[in-house]
């Protein structure tokens, strides 16, 4: 079921940029994040920006949860997640002053292409980091600022946004991957490793062979980040 051929509700104001994503912009998942989880059926997992499920759905099928719980933005996305977990709450996390859950409730928090879309992202994350048992691991991923597509476009003079992308027009921060390990940093997680994920092409591949690894940030089109508390 896609949102995008549904009709809903009027739409709240941090909801209507959403409506000119492209298709299956709600409905992704990360195989890599996914396999990255322990392989703990007992688990609770907390899904921030769930979309229409998708993640939440391989997680489950792989078997590596008990309970899965997300809170997600957009309505319509939510009533398509509700079909599949065991809660989901719709609206904007950094609005919710108090949520239903316990201190020390999740064994996993995962935030994929989350945090750039939030005013105060470190906010969130002191607000996420109690709910998460001693140990437990976060998952997240943020579009990289410093691809060099995006220093081409600034060497240019521009700051060109998109519908999707690093550039994303409903993004409010932008990350490189060691902004985005201090932000975690800041909010108390232990950060076990950031990588950078993607190439552009045989030219960039071939032109990140000769630098030997020393600027592989400038061809990672995504940052990935594991954590614990």
């Amino acid at each position: 079921m896609s949102i995008q051929n549904k009709k809903s509700a009027p739409l709240a104001a941090g909801e209507v940029a959403y409506q000119v994503k492209p298709d299956g912009y709600f409905s992704g998942t990360r195989p890599d994040f996914v396999n990255e989880l322990p392989n703990n059926p007992n688990a609770r997992i907390l899904e921030i920006g769930c979309g229409e499920g998708g993640m939440g759905r391989s997680i489950i099928a792989a078997g590596k949860c008990a309970n899965y719980h997300a809170v997600e933005l957009f309505r319509e996305a939510a009533d398509v997640a509700r079909q599949y977990f065991d809660q989901v709450i719709q609206g904007d996390i950094e609005k919710m002053d108090e949520l239903p859950w316990q201190s020390e409730h999740f064994d996993a928090i995962i935030m994929s292409e989350v945090l750039e879309h939030l005013a105060d992202p470190l906010a969130v994350l002191r607000k996420l980091r109690v709910l998460l048992k001693p140990g437990g691991i976060v998952l997240a991923g943020s579009p990289n600022v410093a691809h060099h597509r995006v220093i081409r476009m600034l060497l240019r003079g521009e700051w060109q946004l998109e519908d999707s992308g690093p550039m994303d027009r409903t993004h409010l921060r932008w990350f490189t991957p060691k902004s985005f390990k201090r932000l975690f940093e800041d909010a108390g997680f232990v950060v076990d490793q950031v990588v950078g994920l993607g190439t552009t092409g045989w030219k960039g591949r071939a032109v990140a062979m000769l630098l030997c690894g020393h600027f592989d940030w400038l061809f990672a089109i995504q940052i990935k980040l594991k954590a614990h508390r």
